[in-house]
């Protein structure tokens, strides 16, 4: 992350805190001074709590997780908007209905209901009601795009919730808290910092300041994916080399050696081969040389004792 100037930061309107009788006192660490009658912030802290949310989202993002964008103050609405569709993240800039986080199952019920009643408007079928069926129905679907169109990507309860003005949105900041989820905040020198996990002092007010902050917020979340994808790159890649070489080590074991070995080692091992089995052969020549003379000699054999009994007869007689 390239660290955001002092010059930007003063020139945004950062350092601009409210009118100091209505500061808060839990946020006098984050005060530098004040000048007619207003808080002046510390950018310094802010410089720095602003790295370290950046790194918190860009990591969180990474490995998968989800950043709620939650912003429903005229001068954040549009920005809020912006931002978040520019980073693919879930956002709220309408109003915060209470449980959309605490009673998600509901929130998401109501979601699937817009997607449904726009897929009956897209076909047609609404003109087929009768004509206050029909306006009711788009006055819901314009009703639940407002408060719930931002949450239509959100399958699921977020990682990190960031919120522009902690006392507007108070709600959405005990929900976060019910439920354990780190919350990081725009904290004006008005507002209780005591319930954010992550602090950035900044002007909350001024339209600039806000643009700023979340611009560089969805650029961390940006970042993220990227690094992201990256892994799941390098993931594939190595699990398509292990499976080619697990292929390769298969194919060898069925391959014979004629192909696995070189031409100058096959011009080694077969006369060695040849001459293992001309060795056998001649062995068993002379074996069988052996064993013919024996049946040689008990053929000449026999013909003289058979004419011994021929010559006894001729005698006789």
């Amino acid at each position: 992350m390239a660290t955001v100037s002092m010059k930007v930061m003063l020139e945004s309107g950062v350092h601009f805190g409210h009118r100091t009788n209505k500061a808060h006192p839990k946020m006098k660490p984050y005060i530098f001074t004040q000048r007619n009658g207003v808080h002046i912030l510390n950018l310094q802290i802010t410089q720095k709590a602003l790295k370290e949310a950046y790194n918190l989202v860009r990591d969180t993002v990474a490995k998968g997780g989800t950043v709620l964008f939650v912003g429903t103050k005229r001068q954040a609405q549009e920005t809020i908007a912006t931002e978040a569709t520019r980073c693919g993240m879930p956002y709220v800039n309408y109003r915060w209905l209470g449980g959309t986080l605490t009673n998600w199952r509901t929130i998401y019920q109501r979601i699937r209901k817009l997607e449904e009643l726009e897929r009956l408007r897209d076909s047609g079928q609404l003109e087929r009601l009768p004509k206050k069926e029909a306006i009711r129905a788009q006055r819901l679907i314009e009703r639940l795009e407002a408060r719930l169109g931002g949450l239509r990507t959100m399958q699921g309860l977020p990682d990190l919730l960031f919120v522009v003005d902690v006392c507007r949105e108070e709600t959405a900041i005990k929900e976060a808290n019910r439920l354990e989820i780190p919350v990081i905040a725009m904290v004006d020198s008005n507002c209780d910092p005591s319930r954010i996990d992550y602090v950035i002092p900044a002007n909350d007010d001024a339209i600039r300041s806000i643009k700023l902050i979340i611009g560089k917020i969805a650029d961390a979340v940006i970042e993220g994916k990227n690094l992201r994808a990256k892994e799941m790159e390098a993931e594939a890649q190595a699990a398509a080399e292990a499976k080619a070489a697990r292929r390769a080590e298969e194919q060898a074991e069925e391959l014979p050696e004629d192909l696995l070995l070189g031409e100058a080692t096959l011009a080694k091992i077969q006369p060695q081969e040849k001459a293992a089995e001309e060795a056998p052969s001649a062995e068993g020549g002379a074996e069988a040389a052996a064993e013919a003379e024996p049946q040689a000699e008990t053929t000449e054999e026999q013909p003289a004792e058979e004419a011994k009994p021929e010559s006894g007869e001729e005698a006789a007689a």
